[in-house]
């Protein structure tokens, strides 16, 4: 038995060659942290030396899919101590006769890391959500930081940091958990060791901004007690400041229920309010079919919402449902969904492994004749069912996203995204790091060029196989 000490990816990553490069087996590999026992750190005599690894990388070819290097790097900061080995028995078995094994979601080892990797990602999400800054005023600079304490459930904090450093760019800031700290001075990021609660700094004006800002989004009519603490953890309670509040708002929602439905308030405004407790593809389109947030619905024939499997790596976001569409109640089955599935096969994609959704659920149109023409969603009604595709997103999880157009690229994006100056970019969003904006199908078809209009087909299968190249969301 080889005893291996690893504290981070990169070691890992660093320790896994040489041991694969030796043939080591996963059985005869021990990986300890430093919570274990130090006679277990000794490998000095447990691995190749180094003149003897170019002969060794000859007779073993090290090719593993950059997916798993991605899933990988997510895992590595999940707290349970078994992920290294689960880790390198994954690598072994991809370079050791099963090259498709990540796409066997029933396999144990492959199960467990997604599993990883989905509570590492829900956790980064949560980290976004909770951190509450303080500000902290420094008398000898008179210059003002802010900083932080949050406690989440992993390791996490090098996996979210680049987030806030683009949130809160003009900001000197520090956020401070149990195990490592981060640093924004307006230019780069700075690592360091944990914090302790009890030496992160107190309450400060902002606190007081975040208790009315809080007051003025609660929503009694919406009060669902289990499941905010699902969603917002008690054990996060202590450093964000609105919470106090919860009681006092929970007291107060009859009351303000039956003020809201004298005045008919605040019942209308976005998906939000038509969200299921349980949040899975199903419960989330069952209760899409009854949303009324905003006026599409009175018009359309139904709702349209997202298709495909829950596990899908990639999914393609249009712009709304067009004539078929709204006819069916499925997404792009009429001549965009055509080309759509056209562009899909030439990139080596099969339809049946993608999730395919809109922005908007219903379709918008004009009136000619017989005829109902596409109109364009406004940004109110774009709004108003964004809640939808957020809950989508977060069900699925892919790997990467594709935007079809400029509508869900500014949805994704912001709204000064521009598709003509970053089509075909690799962008990093809040529910892929690999987000990829494109061209509409309908935008093609209505090229009256054709030189051009076969240019962006290519660009558009370009686009495709660019964001799912990682993810390994082939066709079989």
């Amino acid at each position: 038995m080889q005893f291996v000490h690893v504290e981070t990816y990169e070691q890992w990553r660093r320790q896994a060659r040489e041991l694969l490069v030796a043939g080591v087996p996963p059985r005869d590999v021990h990986f300890s942290t430093v919570d274990e026992q130090p006679s277990l750190f000794d490998t000095a005599t447990t691995l190749p030396a180094s003149d003897e690894i170019p002969k060794a990388k000859e007779a073993l070819k090290l090719n593993v899919p950059k997916a798993f290097l991605a899933l990988a790097e997510t895992v590595a900061c999940h707290r349970d101590p078994r992920r290294w080995e689960i880790l390198y028995r994954a690598v072994w078995r991809l370079t050791h006769g099963e090259p498709q094994l990540l796409q066997i979601s029933i396999d144990d080892d492959t199960h467990a890391l997604q599993q990883m990797h989905k509570a590492v990602t829900r956790d980064v999400h949560k980290m976004k959500a909770f951190v509450r800054f303080r500000k902290v005023h420094d008398a000898s600079t008179q210059a003002d930081s802010y900083v932080a304490w949050h406690r989440p459930d992993h390791r996490i904090v090098r996996l979210a940091a680049p987030f806030f450093a683009r949130r809160f760019r003009g900001m000197c800031w520090t956020i401070l958990t149990p195990h490592e700290s981060v640093c924004w001075d307006q230019h780069q990021l700075r690592y360091g060791d944990g914090v302790p609660a009890d030496e992160a700094p107190q309450g400060d004006a902002l606190e007081e901004l975040w208790k009315t800002y809080y007051a003025s989004i609660f929503n009694p009519a919406r009060v669902k007690v289990a499941m905010m603490k699902r969603e917002m953890p008690v054990r996060h309670w202590p450093t964000m400041p609105e919470t106090e509040l919860i009681a006092d708002l929970l007291a107060e929602a009859p009351t303000r229920v039956s003020g809201m439905i004298d005045r008919r308030e605040g019942f209308e405004q976005t998906a939000a309010h038509f969200m299921p407790e349980e949040r899975t593809l199903e419960s989330l389109q069952t209760a899409a079919e009854g949303c009324r947030a905003c006026d599409l619905h009175r018009c359309a024939s139904r709702t349209v919402f997202g298709e495909g499997p829950s596990t899908a790596r990639l999914v393609i976001v249009g712009e709304q449902p067009g004539d078929q569409e709204d006819l069916s109640g499925k997404p792009f089955v009429g001549p965009a969904g055509q080309l759509l599935d056209q562009a899909l096969s030439q990139a080596g994609l099969n339809r049946q492994q993608v999730y395919v959704t809109n922005v908007v659920k219903h379709f918008k149109f004009t009136t000619r004749g017989k005829r109902r023409l596409h109109a364009k969603p406004n940004s109110r009604e774009i709004f108003a069912c964004r809640p939808w595709l957020e809950a989508e997103l977060a069900a699925v999880q892919p790997q990467a996203i594709v935007c079809l157009g400029v509508t869900p690229a500014q949805a994704l994006l912001g709204r000064d995204f521009r598709l003509t100056q970053n089509r075909g970019r690799i962008l990093h969003t809040e529910w892929s790091r690999r987000t990829v904006a494109t061209w509409h199908p309908a935008a093609i078809l209505r090229m009256p060029d054709p030189a051009r209009s076969a240019q962006m087909q290519s660009q558009l299968v370009d686009d495709l196989v660019l964001a799912a190249s990682p993810t390994d969301v082939r066709h079989e």
